[in-house]
């Protein structure tokens, strides 16, 4: 039993450091694209805020915790926390690797679900709540949080170049950089509240499973645990990804940049602290990237990129749920199902 939880442990850590190691890009690729910040300064703020907010969403861990899935008790529950965490991990790599940003949450869940069913197919107990969880955690998330980003960035361009429109392009430039500044911080904030929960919310699950709490409290060492290992994967810094989002995505200026990053932690800020909702950082951010960017005179997207990310944004859950099944039957025969 304290061998699993302790390799559950591990994983999450595994799992907090890959989702900042990837998902800083979501807050410093705009920032270091219209050279508002340089790299080394971008990556510093990121990893401070990052870390304020994976620790201030230990209060929300909990909550969280208990209105995501429930596992099954003993060393049954634990497995199927690892082979989700494992195949979300080895996705997250993959992807990566490849460049594309995608939603470390949606990995897990998708990783919870598959291992979920290879747990009753051999016999274990089901993983209750996984049905509300994919639904509103990956399904409403996916279809609701690009669209409403993609729009409201979209939209918010017109009000910015018309309250600009007297200003010297330099001006606006320089003004334009000078608040992105702020607004990577904001977005490396909402960032370590979104998703510094479900890392914490996976280490309670395991609590939970191995009979080492009760769930009424979070010890503070998880919440350390999750916000140092988010932080030093910010600090590593996946500059693939960067380059998708900065670069290859679309054409912006830094104007349309402060839009997509101020609409960017809006969103991020009240769906942890306000609505209480799982919103994917990367999700929110391209496609803010993308509407930001989209509306300008010669608008100059990379439809294949596009098309690819989203392609991508679809087999996540998918892909996870069939490796985390595979998984899961692997480990089984250790727990005697």
């Amino acid at each position: 039993m304290i061998f699993f939880f302790a390799l559950v442990v591990v994983c999450a850590g595994a799992f907090a450091f890959l989702n900042g190691f990837r998902d800083a890009s979501a807050s410093v690729a705009l920032a270091v694209r219209t050279r508002a910040l340089t790299p080394t300064v971008a990556v510093l703020l990121a990893g401070m805020f990052n870390f304020i907010g994976a620790g201030l969403s230990a209060t929300l861990a909990l909550a969280v915790s208990r209105s995501w899935v429930t596992l099954p008790h003993g060393e049954n529950g634990l497995t199927i926390l690892l082979a989700g965490l494992l195949s979300a991990v080895a996705w997250g790599i993959y992807t990566w690797w490849r460049g594309i940003p995608s939603s470390s949450t949606h990995a897990l869940v998708g990783g919870l679900a598959g291992a979920g069913v290879a747990s009753i197919a051999v016999g274990g107990n089901a993983v209750t709540g996984v049905d509300d969880s994919l639904l509103f955690q990956v399904v409403l998330p996916l279809l609701l949080s690009p669209v409403i980003a993609f729009a409201g960035a979209y939209l918010l361009v017109w009000p910015a170049t018309w309250a600009a429109r007297y200003t010297p392009p330099n001006v606006v430039n320089s003004r334009s950089r000078r608040a992105q500044s702020i607004t990577a911080a904001a977005v490396a904030f909402g960032h370590g509240l979104q998703d510094g929960q479900r890392t914490s919310a996976v280490v309670i699950l395991a609590l939970l499973a191995s009979g080492l709490s009760d769930g009424g409290s979070l010890p503070l060492w998880v919440a350390l645990l999750t916000a140092a290992m988010l932080t030093a994967g910010t600090l590593a810094g996946g500059w693939r990804i960067s380059y998708t989002i900065g670069y290859r995505l679309t054409r912006i200026d830094p104007l349309r940049g402060f839009v997509a990053q101020l609409y960017s932690s809006v969103i991020l800020l009240l769906g942890a602290i306000g609505l209480h909702w799982p919103i994917s950082t990367t999700h929110t951010v391209t496609a803010a990237v993308l509407g930001a960017g989209t509306n300008q005179g010669f608008p100059a997207t990379n439809r294949r990129v596009v098309i690819r990310i989203l392609a991508f944004w679809v087999l996540t859950p998918v892909v996870t749920a069939a490796a985390a099944f595979v998984l899961q039957l692997a480990l089984s025969p250790l727990t005697g199902h």
